[in-house]
Parts: C-alpha cells; structure tokens; sequence
C-alpha cells in the first residue's frame, strides 16, 4: 500500500466516515507521520511490514525525543487508530499495534472548584462595566451547563430554549446534545441580552452568536480563558484553573449529588463512558476527604 496512499486513506476515513472534525484529523495524521518518518530513515519500511518490535523502537524514539507520558501515550492511540483501518481495509493480517502497551500514566485529578468559589468569582465583576454583565453569564453558562470552551464561543441565540429548560450544544465531531439549562443560568443570559442588543453594530456572521465582544464579533477561546482567569485572581481563588475547570466542577457536583455516570456523560458529550470514569475518581476522593475531616477515629 505505502505510506503515502495509506496515509491519505486513513484521512478521508476518519474525515468522512468517522466525521471527525478538521482538528481531530490533522491531529491523528501528525501521529501517523511521526511514525512514518522514523519507519523511512531507521527501519526503511512500508506500514504493511512493520512489526510489535519496530513499534517498540518507535515508542523508545519518541521518548528520546523529549515528549511526555501523555505525549507518547496520546501518539500511541493514534498510531492504533491507524493499523486498526489497515487491518479494516484488508492491507494488513496481523495488527502489530495490538500487543504494543503505551507508557504508565499517573492519572492527575483535576481542580475542582467549590459553589461558593464559583459564586465568588461571579461576585467580582463590575456589572457597571459593558462587559461585566457577559462574563457573569458566561461562568454560570459553562459551570451550570458543562460546556466546553468551542461549545461556549459557537452557542448561539436559536439554539436556548428557555421555555423547556434547555439547550442545543454542537460538540466534537459535530455531534449535536440538549443540555437542561438550570434557572440561574437562565437569568444571568437573559440579564446579559439588553447589553448584547445595545452594541453599536453586531457583524453579520454573529448576528445569531450569545456571547459577544464589544466589536459586535464572537468571543475567541483565548478571551474566555482570560475571563475565566481573572475572574479567579479577583475573586482570591488560589487554584489553579481555566474555562475546564467550570466543566469539571459541573460533572463532579452532579457525581457527588448521586447522579448516575451514564446521565454524567450524556450531559457533557462524552463519546466514551471511560473518560466520564474519572469523575468517579474524584468522588471516592472526595468522600475520601469528607471522612477524614469529620470521622471521630480519623486521627487514631
């Protein structure tokens, strides 16, 4: 087959078959060419005679390289993705991939932010400011709802549905989910659309977009990040967080409330039960804490 004509075919694959986004695609061809590059100039092979041996190799050389645990074991998971379609495509008979492991990976919990601190951050915008009114919504839009940032910056006014409580959110691979939208979320929007309304002029292809910047144009992931971010140092919130940290908040506090784990993924578009998974973590360490702080023998 070649790695020229294996390559391109594995792209329109993932483009059109499995519908991934440009992103995505772009992201799992830099995988497999990283591992071209290392079959032509030490191997001098094509995809179809590479061995669990030479992957081997490859993995040793990508950590030689200076690349992380997450780094590699994100490469690894793509360069699977590719011997799976050549074995899909009948161009191999044996997947070398199958037996090759990635690197251990400590899995690192992430921040979570407690009610009072989200309130806080809430509390420490200027609400006689233009802006001021817009960030409060967008906190309790991303914390109430679970968005990620791109579902944030591309919600737009036609996809709230109020009246039934809630949501249309376009997520990864252009998958479409209805997130319920809670009252408080609602208000802080509805407080924000006066402001929105009143712009000198709103460009043409935002016309439909929420969140807005004072230029009439949609908002970039970079302004949310520093929204968010600015947000914690005013508020006094020390840890160390971004517009995800809202979207963790939102799934911890749903797993600590008793919500099932298959209604948790479903709320944050999850393709994946196994990445949801980590919220299950996060709640034994929470119940962890809780007797720890609280249980009369904790310190015997």
């Amino acid at each position: 087959m070649g790695w020229i004509a294996a390559i391109e075919d594995y792209e329109r694959f993932l483009r059109l078959e499995k519908s991934l986004s440009v992103n995505s695609v772009a992201a799992y061809r830099r995988d497999v060419q990283l591992l071209r590059e290392f079959a032509d100039e030490k191997l001098g092979k094509e995809p179809e005679s590479l061995t669990s041996d030479d992957l081997l190799l490859f993995l040793e050389h990508i950590r030689e390289l200076g690349l992380n645990h997450r780094s590699r074991a994100r490469i690894l998971s793509g360069v699977k993705g590719f011997f799976k379609y050549l074995m899909l495509e009948e161009a191999i008979d044996v997947d070398p991939s199958q037996q090759v492991e990635g690197p251990k990976m400590s899995r690192k919990l992430p921040e979570v932010l407690s009610v009072e601190e989200i309130d806080l951050m809430e509390a420490s915008f200027d609400l006689s400011k233009p802006e001021g009114q817009r960030n409060k919504a967008i906190i309790e839009t991303l914390y109430s709802c679970g968005l990620r940032v791109s579902e944030l910056i591309n919600l737009r006014i036609t996809d709230l549905n109020f009246e039934q409580g809630f949501i249309r959110v376009v997520g990864k691979g252009d998958k479409e989910r209805l997130i319920p939208i809670g009252k408080k979320a609602i208000k802080e929007i509805n407080l924000y659309m006066p402001d929105r309304n009143s712009l000198p002029r709103i460009e043409k292809t935002s016309e439909n977009i929420l969140f807005l910047n004072r230029r009439g144009k949609g908002l970039t992931r970079v302004m949310v990040f520093t929204i968010v971010k600015n947000a914690a140092r005013d508020a006094g919130v020390k840890k160390e967080i971004s517009p995800h940290t809202l979207r963790h908040s939102f799934a911890t506090h749903l797993v600590e409330g008793g919500a099932d784990i298959r209604i948790v993924q479903e709320m944050l578009g999850h393709e994946s039960i196994l990445t949801t998974e980590i919220y299950t973590h996060l709640d034994r360490q929470y119940l962890r804490d809780t007797i720890m702080k609280f249980h009369p023998r904790r310190s015997k």
